[in-house]
This record gives C-alpha cells, sequence and structure tokens, in this order.
C-alpha cells in the first residue's frame, strides 16, 4: 500500500524475490478494499501518503476491525506523524527510503510476535479480573476476551513475567520488538497507552501498569 506507483511495483517485486507473496493498493481506498476481501492478510506495508483516504485513516480503519501486524512506511520524518501513526494502531515504522532486505526483517520480527508461545513454556496468568492465556494467546477481562495485536500481547506478557520489576524503553524494544540496537522508544509509549486503553478499568489512573518516571515501566500485582 504505497502511495508511488512504480516504486510500489518494484518494492513488491524485491519484497517477492525475498519469498513474500505480495498485494499492492494505489489508494487508500483499494487499500481497504483488499483487506475486506476473503484473502488472507499476514502484514500490512501501509504508507501514510496515500492518495484518497490518506494512510493514517487507513491505519485506523484496518486497526478498528483487525489485529493484523502493521508496518507503516513512509518519507515524512516529523515526529507528530510518527506518534499519530502509532496512536492509530501501527505496530512499527520505516523511513524512506530503505532497503527491501530492511523491511524483510521488520515484517519477519512483527511476524515472529505473531507465533504461539512454545508449549508448556508458560503456565496462565491473573491479574485480577486480567487473565491471560499465553498458549492459546488470549486476554480475557471480566470474563470478556480482548483484541490485543501480537504486539500489545507480547508487550503484556514482558510486563506479566517481570512482575514488580522495572522495564526501560529499550529493554522493552530488543524484547518485543526485536531491536537489537537503539530504537525508537515512542513506539513503547504508543503501545502502552493502547495497551493500557484494553487492559485497565480507569486508563487514565492505571493500577496494573504504571510509568516509572525516567526510567520505565513496572507491572504492579494487584
Amino acid at each position: 500500500m504505497e502511495d508511488d506507483n512504480a516504486l510500489a511495483e518494484a518494492l513488491a517485486l524485491a519484497l517477492g524475490g525475498l519469498g513474500h507473496d505480495v498485494r499492492v493498493a494505489a489508494s487508500g481506498e483499494q487499500a481497504l478494499g483488499l483487506m475486506s476481501d476473503d484473502a488472507a492478510t499476514d502484514v500490512v506495508l501501509l504508507d501514510v501518503m496515500l492518495p484518497g483516504i490518506d494512510g493514517f485513516e487507513v491505519c485506523r480503519r484496518i486497526r478498528a476491525a483487525s489485529t493484523v501486524p502493521l508496518i507503516l512506511l513512509t518519507a515524512r520524518g516529523d515526529p507528530v506523524d510518527v506518534v499519530v501513526g502509532l496512536e492509530h494502531g501501527a505496530d512499527d515504522y520505516v523511513v524512506k527510503p530503505t532497503e527491501p532486505r530492511v523491511l524483510d526483517a521488520r515484517m519477519k520480527a512483527v511476524l515472529r510476535r505473531s507465533a504461539p508461545s512454545p508449549a508448556g513454556s508458560r503456565p496462565g496468568m491473573r491479574f485480577g479480573s486480567l487473565e491471560i492465556d499465553p498458549l492459546a494467546m488470549t486476554v480475557t477481562r471480566n470474563g470478556e476476551e480482548l483484541q490485543l495485536t501480537a504486539t500489545e500481547l507480547r508487550l503484556l506478557l514482558e510486563f506479566a513475567d517481570h512482575p514488580g520489576q522495572v522495564l526501560s524503553r529499550q529493554v522493552l524494544l530488543k524484547q518485543v520488538w526485536d531491536y537489537g540496537y537503539v530504537g525508537d522508544s515512542r513506539m513503547v509509549d504508543a503501545a502502552v497507552a493502547r495497551l493500557r486503553a484494553k487492559i485497565e478499568e480507569d486508563p487514565a489512573h492505571p493500577v496494573l501498569l504504571r510509568t516509572v518516571r525516567g526510567l520505565g515501566y513496572r507491572w504492579e500485582r494487584p
């Protein structure tokens, strides 16, 4: 889903050569149409500058209906644009121009987050009204299943596996996003905000997932 048709076709060809089956949309409307058909989509690469319905709105609509992994692909370097995209539910972002192998690595990383945990690796966990089943990759609150993206679920599991410990943004980038280098901590903050909105009874006054100013975040046992 790219705003430059020639670049989109070249990128699709390169990613195809790396083993991906790629479908291309030239506008926001086409992108939403592809997402609404019956073909399975494993990951979405979404350009912010799509003609018609822009990438931010496409991102918001996709996220409202699906937890499919979503990576923003954009030439914009404006920090506000990055934050808006992440707040709309993107799992990651890449600034153009970039190499197809970089995109391939990011796509594989986000898909790894969608993979079920190895059998027997983690027992179920309960924190007040919140229940986490790592094997089934499900989370319920007050008996109702929550729709978490793969990134949000991995982030939740990382916190739940380390109750009472302060986890820095860089540690979370490494453990959840598979970043072996200094990454963008705004991705962590945006994902935490989305996660709180789903798991906390009152996201404005979180009880489970607390901010430790200047250090990171801490998971509390209720």
